[in-house]
C-alpha cells in the first residue's frame, strides 16, 4: 500500500494539479520501479485554501511543482527482517548476547574434544592401534611374556581350562632359512659328537702304547673352542635379526597361521551363534568336510597376513619412499583388500569371540574399515 501526501498551504490549485497529473506520474514510475502496484493507492490532500478563484486561473497550475513522496510500508523479505530483529534484540541486551556467545563457544570446544577423542580411539586407518603382536612383526620374534598383555578372551576361566589355550603363548622357535631352534640344537649336539677327538687305546698290535693326559686335554680344548666358534657362526647366520624383509614376512605369516588359524582357535574360541534360517537350512545339508592341515584361508588369517604386509609397505613409504608410486599403489590395494575382508568378517562374525580376538590382537578399529582410506 502506498500513501500519496500532498500538502497545500498557499494555493488550492496544487491539489487539482496533483489529481490531474497523478495517472501520468504513475505511468512514469512504472518504468523505473520493478514493482507492481497491486495495493491500494490513497491520495490525501489538505485543501486548506481551496477557493473558486483559484479554480478559474489556469496559469497558476504550472507555477509551483508538486512534490509527491512515496513511502514503502511493507517488505518483500520477511525472513531477513525477522533475523535482523532477533540479532538487534541480542545486541540490545548485552547479558543475553554474552550468554549466547558462551553457549556457542562451549559447544564448539566440546565438539573439538569429542573429535580428538574419536580420532585417538580409532587410531591410524593404515596401522590401527599398535599392539605387542603387531610390533613384533619388525623382528619376527614374539614379545617376552612380561611385555605381553593377554586379551579379554584369555582372562576367562573357561578359555584357560580348555586344552588349546596354550596356543595363545607363542614359543620363540623360529629361525631363518626354514630352521627351528629345536632342529638347530639337535644338529649342534650331533656335530659335537662327530667331531670329538678319539684317543687311541692299547691294542694287540701295540700293547705298550700309553696315553698322554696333557695332549688329550689340549686336543679337547681345541675341539671345544672350534665348536663354540662354529655354533656362534650358525646362530648369526640363522638369526632373524640378520634376515631379510622377505624372510621376516614369511616367519610372520607362519606365526599368524598358528595364532588365528581355526585349526587351533576352534578349540577355545566360540563362533558366532547361528541364526534360525541357517539352522533350518543346515538340517537338509550335509556336514562340512573336516579340515586337513592348518587353516590358511579363513578371513581372520588373511586379514592378519595383509596387516603384516601393510606394515612393511607403510614403513618403506614413510621412511623416504613417498616418491615410489608403485609402492604407494600396492599399499592402497592391500588396504582396500583388507577393508573388504573386514566388512565381510563384520557381517559374519560380529560380536563373536573370533572377531574380538582378531581386532584386539591386531589393533584394528573402525577407521580401518569405515569410510574412505587414503594414502597421503
Amino acid at each position: 500500500m502506498f500513501y500519496l501526501n500532498a500538502s497545500i498551504h498557499q494555493n488550492g490549485c496544487e491539489a487539482m494539479t496533483a489529481i490531474a497529473n497523478f495517472p501520468r506520474m504513475i505511468r512514469g514510475l512504472s518504468c523505473l520501479l520493478p514493482l507492481r502496484f497491486t495495493g491500494m493507492i490513497i491520495f490525501e490532500a489538505n485543501l486548506e485554501l481551496l477557493g473558486s478563484e483559484d479554480l478559474q486561473t489556469p496559469e497558476s497550475i504550472h507555477e509551483t511543482p508538486v512534490s509527491l513522496p512515496f513511502r514503502r510500508v511493507f517488505s518483500t523479505t520477511p525472513y531477513l527482517s525477522t533475523v535482523k530483529k532477533v540479532n538487534r534484540a541480542k545486541y540490545n541486551d548485552p547479558y543475553a548476547y554474552q550468554q549466547a556467545k558462551q553457549r556457542k563457544d562451549a559447544n564448539v570446544n566440546r565438539q573439538l574434544v569429542l573429535r580428538q577423542q574419536r580420532a585417538e580411539a580409532n587410531g591410524d586407518p593404515i596401522r590401527g592401534i599398535p599392539t605387542h603382536f603387531v610390533e613384533s612383526f619388525d623382528t619376527a620374534t614374539p614379545a617376552s611374556p612380561s611385555e605381553v598383555q593377554p586379551d579379554a578372551v584369555e582372562n576367562t576361566v573357561e578359555a584357560q581350562a580348555k586344552p588349546g589355550f596354550e596356543r595363545f603363548v607363542e614359543s620363540p622357535n623360529f629361525l631363518n632359512n626354514f630352521i627351528t631352534k629345536t632342529e638347530l640344537k639337535n644338529s649342534v649336539t650331533h656335530s659335537y659328537q662327530l667331531t670329538k677327538p678319539i684317543f687311541s687305546e692299547p691294542t694287540f698290535m701295540e700293547p705298550t702304547k700309553t696315553r698322554d693326559p696333557e695332549d688329550e686335554a689340549y686336543q679337547l680344548g681345541v675341539h671345544v673352542e672350534r665348536h663354540e666358534n662354529a655354533e656362534n657362526a650358525l646362530n648369526a647366520i640363522l638369526s632373524l635379526g640378520n634376515a631379510s624383509s622377505k624372510d621376516r614376512t614369511r616367519i610372520n605369516i607362519r606365526r599368524i597361521i598358528d595364532r588365528f588359524g581355526r585349526h587351533n582357535t576352534d578349540q577355545y574360541l566360540k563362533p558366532k551363534a547361528p541364526s534360525t534360517m541357517s539352522m533350518n537350512a543346515s538340517l537338509s545339508q550335509p556336514k562340512p568336510t573336516p579340515r586337513a592341515g592348518p587353516d590358511v584361508g579363513s578371513s581372520e588369517v588373511q586379514i592378519g597376513i595383509l596387516t603384516a604386509k601393510i606394515r612393511v609397505l607403510a614403513d618403506l613409504y614413510e621412511n623416504g619412499g613417498r616418491m615410489d608410486k608403485a609402492n604407494k599403489r600396492n599399499l592402497r590395494l592391500l588396504l582396500h583388500r583388507r577393508q573388504k575382508l573386514l566388512k565381510y568378517m563384520l557381517r559374519k562374525e560380529r560380536g563373536s569371540e573370533r572377531w574380538h580376538h582378531m581386532t584386539q590382537t591386531l589393533g584394528l578399529t573402525e577407521a580401518t574399515w569405515k569410510g574412505q582410506l587414503e594414502v597421503r
